[in-house]
């Protein structure tokens, strides 16, 4: 396939994973896998929404957005003006400016040779003629019907264990009991079913990394947390979000005020692993992700 439902399409890969990219419209990525294996990205080319700016379509896949969600300034269509610069092991996708916004989006894709992993370099750049308050958003769509892991922080933040060492954030939409969420002291479980309304989530990650387990495949992203910083929606660094139609493992970065010309960065590592013997996953949730 050399399109993705019509819009042209290009292919990054090495011996190990696949990664397929937009070249005329984004940054998007819309497929990633391993050793062949089935897309784990979600397609969502029929989704579509109204905005300010008119009609906004998800797509599905990954894409690069600013914090805090508000629909003039996030909903920016990105179909057209997509510059594509091809460099050593991976490939430099720069967004149109975007004049509502008043930013412009670049992703670096670098695919290390010889391993399941691959580094995005993600910029925001503001290109307004005023300073612009906003923190760089990274979301990957996935199709459902697996299982995110969340990291939690366990043991005291002070010696005497006075202070808190976990923040949870919920939206309005979400309940507390729903039947995907499983809260553990050590993990947060959620499980990809397809039910609405949906439901979301964040806090504060402190291990820097969120985890999708699907058909025996564990996807890993890995993100930067500063911890004396500040973060969007109460100080939520990682989110996810699920619906009826995908599960969305989001990072976020530092929420500040960006001067005309500046630039900020929020990059990840992405990882993919045929199975659960890996050292970050615990056995006792190794047992609970394999049980049918």
């Amino acid at each position: 396939m050399n399109n993705f439902h019509g819009l042209p399409i290009a292919v990054l890969e090495n011996d190990h994973i696949r990664l397929e990219y937009l070249t005329s419209a984004g940054p998007r990525i819309v497929g990633f896998s391993y050793h062949g294996s089935p897309n784990l990205l979600a397609d969502v080319f029929d989704m579509a929404w109204d905005t300010p700016n008119g009609k906004y379509f998800p797509l599905g896949g990954h894409r690069l957005w600013i914090s805090p969600e508000l629909p003039e300034k996030t909903y920016v269509p990105d179909r057209t003006g997509l510059s594509v610069r091809e460099i050593p092991q991976g490939v430099e996708l720069n967004g149109a400016s975007e004049t509502i916004s008043g930013v412009r989006k670049s992703v670096r894709i670098e695919l290390e040779p010889g391993a399941a992993r691959l580094r995005l370099y993600q910029t925001i750049v503001n290109e307004s003629p005023s300073p612009l308050s906003f923190a760089p958003w990274s979301i990957t769509q996935f199709c459902l019907g697996g299982t995110v892991l969340l990291p939690q922080p366990v043991g005291n933040t002070d010696p005497q264990g006075f202070l808190p060492n976990r923040l949870l954030v919920l939206w309005p939409y979400t309940c507390i009991h729903d039947a995907r969420l499983r809260l553990r002291d050590d993990f947060i479980l959620i499980r990809a079913e397809a039910a609405l309304p949906p439901m979301k989530l964040g806090y504060a990650n402190r291990a820097g990394w969120l985890a999708y387990w699907r058909n025996g495949i564990l996807f890993r992203k890995s993100f930067e947390m500063r911890a004396s910083a500040v973060y969007p929606d109460g100080g939520c660094n990682a989110e996810v979000y699920c619906g009826d139609r995908f599960v969305e493992l989001e990072s976020l970065g530092v929420l500040g005020t960006i001067a005309p010309g500046q630039e900020v960065q929020l990059n990840e590592t992405w990882e993919l692993y045929p199975g659960l013997d890996v050292p970050f996953i615990p056995a006792e949730i190794r047992e609970l992700l394999l049980e049918k």
